[in-house]
């Protein structure tokens, strides 16, 4: 007689279980420990947050990771981009040491902290693991952030970090360091013969280093790499990118399940599209600039201090007398966004309608400079004083313009040689400029470019501020705002102090 097993489902019966005890059943979540502020994120997190701190932790990142990027399109040295990065980091994604807190690593505020990068790099995660591209461009920025932060840490409690991780590495006994020290000694010129006796080297596969395989840093011999403790970092690096690698594909696997979530997959396609550029509104401090005249006859003299997409619009104006709708519905915000009044706004335009009489002025085109400014129109565009200036992500991706039509950006809507061609009218004529703006924009890196042709129209007064120390790194972080270009420009131009307000501002648009 054959034995069936009781507690074995019979495939040619319905299961029997008790669907109340899934459905309603409690969840139990694992509360995440944060020994170290270094983290390989390994383990995906699992308590409940607010759909605001998952808006909001994720763009705080994306802001650290765009500025990494941009640090290396612009060919930024490593101490560059850290003395760039350390102040947006302070700011944005703030890591204290264990050493700050007298309770250690059990600190509330260390563990919020940690908690915050825990969440935020898995949030990201989800964005960007869609396509080829986005997991590549992800997992390199990432991998730049744990560099950054692993060379800042201090020597202990990296050594813990390191200690808590159980790599797959050997340590080379002292036996075998004697017989191949002169051989690690001529590999690693970097080093002296002290420390090749005196330190400490682990054995890894060589496939897990390449980086100091390509560089010839390090011993190799029957397909093991001799490692010294100082190039640790190599190894550590390593297993973070294996691990990110895995994981976004994991990840990409489980993306269709988000599409049932109405709540998080427009957060998600929103962060995936500003990759690229962050987008970004403009604070109410950035409308304003001490000293600055800005009324409508002063606007032709501040054009010089333009971002091109406006000193085009701006160009058009003045050269037909009229401009198309989305072309003054985007210099109209901007021009809001300097501190113009709607009174003067209203002058500015009436002037420069030469060739129109005050009736069709008033029956075509005033309404809609009112309605922008939020004077009239229903009472969600007055309470909330009407549109906002419009960021280079809006101008980039929105409304391209068609024939006819002089908005958007010419970086990114412009041939070659008509852009070429701007930017020589602009005075813009170094030949290394303009062919790092043809890179740039054959990369589709279209803020790179403008920030390029910023900085090279501002070396002397960047330089000057970074010597004398009256501006910060954060006041010169990329730019993504058309008002935040003319601002600075501004201040740099008229010599003004950075703290009066060049920043970006504090929030972007979801």
């Amino acid at each position: 007689m054959i034995r069936h097993d009781s507690t074995r489902i019979d495939p040619k019966r319905r299961a029997t279980l008790d669907y109340k005890k899934k459905q309603f059943a409690t969840p139990s979540f694992k509360q995440q420990d944060y020994p170290h502020r270094l983290n390989l994120y390994h383990v995906p997190p699992t308590a409940e947050i607010r759909l605001e701190d998952f808006e909001q932790w994720a763009i705080d990142r994306l802001r650290i990771l765009a500025e990494l990027e941009a640090c290396s399109f612009r060919n930024k040295t490593p101490t560059e981009t850290a003395d760039h990065i350390k102040p947006l980091l302070d700011k944005w994604l703030r890591l204290d040491a264990n050493s700050s807190s007298a309770q250690g690593s059990t600190d509330v505020r260390l563990q919020d902290q940690r908690r915050k990068d825990h969440y935020s790099h898995f949030i990201l995660r989800l964005a960007f693991s869609s396509t080829e591209d986005l997991r590549r461009r992800f997992t390199r920025v990432e991998g730049a952030l744990f560099r950054l932060r692993f060379q800042i840490e201090n020597a202990r409690e990296r050594q813990d970090f390191v200690a808590s991780l159980n790599l797959d590495w050997e340590a080379v006994s002292e036996q075998e360091k004697r017989t191949l020290a002169q051989d690690l000694l001529n590999a690693t010129p970097s080093l002296k013969k002290s420390d090749v006796e005196e330190g400490v080297w682990f054995k890894v596969d060589f496939e897990t280093v390449p980086e100091l395989v390509e560089g010839r840093r390090i011993y190799v011999k029957g397909g093991k790499a001799y490692v010294p403790s100082k190039e640790q970092m190599s190894i550590v690096l390593a297993d973070f990118h294996d691990r990110l690698e895995q994981g976004l594909e994991l990840t990409a696997r489980a993306l269709p399940r988000l599409d049932e979530d109405d709540r998080l997959s427009p957060i998600l396609n929103h962060l995936s599209n500003n990759f690229a550029i962050p987008d970004s509104t403009l604070a109410d401090s950035d409308t304003t600039l001490s000293g600055a005249t800005i009324n409508a006859s002063s606007i032709d003299n501040l054009s010089a201090h333009f971002p091109l997409c406006m000193r085009n619009l701006h160009m058009t104006l003045r050269k037909n007398n009229h401009l198309k709708h989305f072309g003054r519905f985007q210099y109209t915000l901007f021009l809001k966004g300097l501190g113009l009044t709607m009174e003067d706004c209203l002058i500015f335009w009436r002037q420069s309608f030469k060739l129109i009489t005050d009736e069709t002025f008033n029956k075509e085109y005033r309404y809609n400079i009112r309605h922008v400014y939020g004077d009239v129109g229903g009472d969600a565009i007055r309470r909330g004083r009407g549109y906002s200036p419009l960021s280079c992500q809006k101008i980039l991706t929105e409304h391209p313009p068609g024939s006819g039509e002089s908005h958007g950006c010419p970086y990114r809507h412009f041939s070659i040689e008509n852009l070429t061609s701007l930017l020589q009218v602009t005075g813009v004529n170094d030949r290394d400029v303009l062919r790092g703006v043809k890179e740039d924009v054959d990369k589709k890196r279209f803020h790179i470019a403008c920030n390029r042709v910023f900085e090279w129209a501002h070396k002397g007064e960047i330089r000057q501020v970074k010597e004398d120390g009256t501006w910060k790194a954060a006041d010169l972080d990329t730019i993504v705002h058309p008002n935040t270009y003319f601002k600075r420009s501004y201040l740099l131009k008229r010599g003004l102090a950075g703290d009066s307000g060049p920043s970006q501002a504090d929030n972007m648009e979801m």
